[in-house]
């Protein structure tokens, strides 16, 4: 499985994560439309931050960290609305929609 994106073809694991992160927008619309997200401000919001997070340390952090991280950018981000913007879990869903690899462990640090 890989994700074509502006006429290249991506290698995925089998999972449908990305092997190397890709930080053009249009990886992240490719992704979203195969997960069937319909991508929102919100969701923009939380690709950025793991993004920035995948920048800075390596890789995304674990949900407990993400959800703590979010709520210093926007304090009213609870489980709810981040399983609503990532029904399969924020942060598992959440990374591959950002076209970032796989999380470490169980959701990353």
């Amino acid at each position: 499985m890989g994700y074509h994106i502006n006429g290249l073809e991506l290698e995925t694991d089998d999972q449908g994560y990305l092997l190397e992160p890709v930080f053009e927008d249009e990886a992240v619309r490719v992704i979203a439309l195969a997960e069937n997200i319909e991508l929102t401000d919100a969701h923009w919001e939380v690709v950025n931050y793991l993004r920035d997070q995948y920048r800075e340390h390596g890789h995304t952090p674990s949900f407990r960290n993400m959800l703590k991280g979010m709520t210093d950018i926007r304090p009213e981000v609870d489980s709810k609305y981040l399983y609503d913007l990532f029904p399969i879990g924020p942060a598992k869903q959440g990374p591959k929609v950002a076209a970032l690899p796989q999380p470490l462990g169980k959701g990353g640090y």
